[in-house]
């Protein structure tokens, strides 16, 4: 929106899967405050945290830095010693401080190259925060068994106005196996993408690509879900309206698709007293977006370079705002120096891309929706048989804008649909593993005339997964992360006669078919009033 810095607050991204991580619910205040002071809790989200094995542990320290501006923290990575080299688990914990005035500002961390950490920081008070994070990556084994170069930014600006120096400390903690607890099941390589030519092994029977694609940096991409096309007048303009797409392709032909996930940054809708204890959901941690490229596979494993590309399709000609770092995740067959095979099946829908302005007085609308499907398959000779990989994936969103001239009142309702069906045909059974993702967003900005500004916004992050063999369920999960924020405050005034009021909340459910995670947190005023687990 167009007022989406009305204090000048930088978008980003922010922290990982658990703040607060201690075994029992935080502590909750008696009385809250009338309005917000100077001083708030301490960041935190209901997520849970990562799970560990009691097993031996060692821990190796991957970053520790003080950010003031664009100069990026540049380290070695090696090894842990004691832990062997094949681990059950291994967890990222960053501990991070700021006070003083400060944006809240993107992060990125890289080990030999490879995204492991993609972030941003919360706003913080003029007392003081700090804040934990926490997120699985034993995904990056293969890079994290020899010694690499280690690179981390959260860009920054510190001078007369703001202050906040960012202070951050990054670990990893390598969970060993034992007899009882085997070690995890990960890619055999981990490629970072560091340009559009990759050459993969020659032996791949499986390949994942994983993308952190993310709208931000302070233009209109940060919001891309309100931008508008000609005529509309709205301060972001793009001609397909709010109609995103992530897009991965090879050799130039369409290999993979999906929906951006609506991330809203801790200075988002232009009312950071939504954001000051409670994130929204991915907020503190950044999931890449997945595709299956296995129908690939054969065409990768020829040994030459191919070219493998990442876009956002919707973004107007010549705008960035968008960052796309990726990941390619092989598994390889230990048994065949070379895998051979074909891709089989490649079938797309034409796109539907379709916006409707409704001029009016005083409210002017905009109706949006898209549609695409892709359908690939392919066939690798392993030493196991032949398999067949299909991957069937769909993706579409509807919204509705409404906003006024000036736009003093600014609205979305909008949610954003990726369905996912992988299915692996060889020896025995079939296994199909399906996905169902389903982002919400509904919110309104009012700035009355005494220049109060109000925000009231409701975000949700589900999904349902479910793993088949044959006819039969092996595996399902349930996701259901519902943010509800609503916060005040009096714009163009000194900061102690905002009188800014603020309520969140958060209830992050979790049902798997052996396990059950239920914590719901509540604010006012920046104080945690409740934090309810329920199993």
């Amino acid at each position: 929106m167009r007022r989406r810095r009305i204090m000048s607050m930088l978008g980003g991204l922010t922290l990982a899967a658990g703040l607060v991580l201690g075994a029992g619910p935080a502590a909750a205040a008696d009385t809250p405050p009338t309005e917000f002071g100077t001083d708030w809790h301490d960041p935190l989200t209901a997520a849970p945290p990562v799970a560990t094995p009691h097993t031996k542990s060692c821990q190796v320290t991957l970053a520790e830095a003080q950010f003031r501006d664009f100069t990026p923290y540049k380290g070695s990575y090696t090894p842990p010693r004691g832990c062997g080299d094949r681990w059950s688990k291994v967890v990222l914990r960053l501990t991070g401080n700021v006070k003083g005035r400060q944006y809240d500002r993107l992060g990125y961390l890289h080990v030999g190259g490879t995204e492991v950490l993609r972030t941003s920081t919360p706003e913080p008070s003029m007392d003081g925060i700090a804040w934990n994070v926490e997120k699985d990556v034993t995904r990056y084994s293969d890079t994290f068994r020899s010694a690499q170069p280690v690179e981390m930014l959260i860009g920054n600006v510190v001078d007369a106005t703001y202050t906040g120096v960012i202070n951050v400390k990054v670990t990893l903690t390598f969970y060993a196996a034992d007899g009882r607890t085997p070690p995890a099941a990960v890619p055999d390589k981990v490629l970072p993408l560091g340009s559009p030519q990759v050459t993969t092994p020659r032996n791949s029977e499986k390949i994942v690509a994983e993308v952190y694609a993310t709208g931000s940096g302070g233009g209109c991409e940060e919001f891309w879900y309100l931008a508008v096309p000609d005529p509309a007048p709205y301060s972001c303009k793009a001609t397909a309206g709010p109609n995103r797409e992530v897009q991965i392709k090879v050799d130039g032909q369409l290999a993979g698709i999906a929906a951006p996930f609506p991330t809203v940054w801790t200075g988002g809708w232009s009312n950071p007293f939504l954001w000051y204890v409670i994130p929204a959901p991915r907020a503190f941690d950044v999931k890449p977006v997945e595709y299956d490229l296995t129908p690939y596979a054969a065409l990768l494993n020829d040994g030459r370079p191919h070219q493998v590309e990442v876009s956002v399709a919707g973004v107007p000609a010549g705008q960035d705002g968008w960052s796309t770092p990726t990941n390619l995740l092989i598994w390889q067959d230990k048994a065949s120096s070379v895998v051979s095979g074909a891709l089989t099946r490649h079938d797309e829908s034409s796109p539907v891309d379709v916006t409707t302005y409704k001029p009016g007085s005083p409210e002017l609308r905009l109706d949006a929706n898209s549609s695409h499907r892709l359908t690939t398959a392919g066939y690798l000779n392993t030493s196991h048989g032949r398999v067949t990989t299909t991957v069937a994936r769909s993706v579409s969103s509807d919204s509705v804008h409404r906003w006024t001239e000036g736009e003093n009142t600014d609205a979305l309702k909008g949610s954003w649909r990726d369905d996912q069906s992988v299915t692996t045909d060889g020896r025995g059974p079939a296994v199909t593993v399906r996905d169902n993702r389903t982002y919400t967003m509904d919110g309104t900005t009012t700035i009355g005339t005494d220049n109060r500004l109000r925000t009231a916004i409701t975000l949700g992050d589900r999904a349902e997964a479910v793993t088949l063999r044959g006819a039969h369920t092996t595996a399902w999960s349930h996701l259901d992360d519902t943010y509800q924020g609503d916060a005040s405050w009096t714009m163009n005034v000194p900061r102690e006669q905002r009188h800014a009021v603020g309520t969140s909340a958060e209830r992050y459910r979790l049902y798997t078919q052996d396990s059950c995670w239920d914590r719901g947190l509540k604010t006012a005023q920046g104080t945690l009033t409740q934090d309810t687990r329920r199993c």
